[in-house]
C-alpha cells in the first residue's frame, strides 16, 4: 500500500474466476462436460484431465458445453482439439455446445469451427452431433 501524500491505495488486483467443470451423464446418448468460468494456463491440467477421463469412459457421444465459458484462449482450444482427436480414435463423436460469442470468435479465427461439430445448445448436441452449425 502506498501512503504518498496521505492517500492509501488499496490493492485492486482481481483474481480470475476459477474454472468450474462438471460432468453429467443421463440415460440418453451423451456425456456432457460443462465449463463455467475461464480457461487459461492455470486451469489447463484440470481441464485436460477431465476431458481425458471423459474420453476414457467411451460414451456414445461426448458434448462439451461452452455456454458458461467467460474466457478461453489457446490453452482451452488445444485441450478441445486434443480431445477431438482422442474421441475420434476411440470411435465416438465430440460436439461443442452453445459457445459464447468470444469462444465462437476464437473458433472462427483459428479455423477450428471447420473441424468441430458446433450446436447452439446442449440439447441439440445431445440429439445430433452431426448437425454442424459452425
Amino acid at each position: 500500500m502506498s501512503s504518498r501524500y496521505g492517500t492509501r491505495f488499496a490493492d485492486t488486483s482481481v483474481t480470475a474466476p476459477l474454472l468450474r467443470i462438471t460432468t453429467s451423464t443421463d440415460s440418453g446418448p451423451a456425456q456432457v462436460v460443462h465449463l463455467d468460468g475461464e480457461v487459461d494456463q492455470d486451469q489447463r491440467q484440470r481441464l485436460e484431465s477431465t476431458l481425458a477421463r471423459a474420453v476414457a469412459d467411451r460414451p456414445p457421444r461426448l458434448v462439451v458445453d461452452l455456454a458458461g465459458l467467460s474466457f478461453g484462449d489457446s490453452t482451452g482450444l488445444n485441450a478441445l482439439l486434443k480431445t477431438r482427436i482422442a474421441a475420434r480414435a476411440a470411435g465416438f463423436p465430440l460436439g461443442l455446445a452453445a459457445p459464447t460469442s468470444q469462444t465462437r470468435r476464437l473458433l472462427e479465427i483459428t479455423g477450428a469451427d471447420e473441424v468441430f461439430t458446433i450446436c447452439d445448445s446442449v440439447r441439440a448436441a445431445r440429439a445430433d452431433t452431426a448437425a454442424h452449425t459452425g
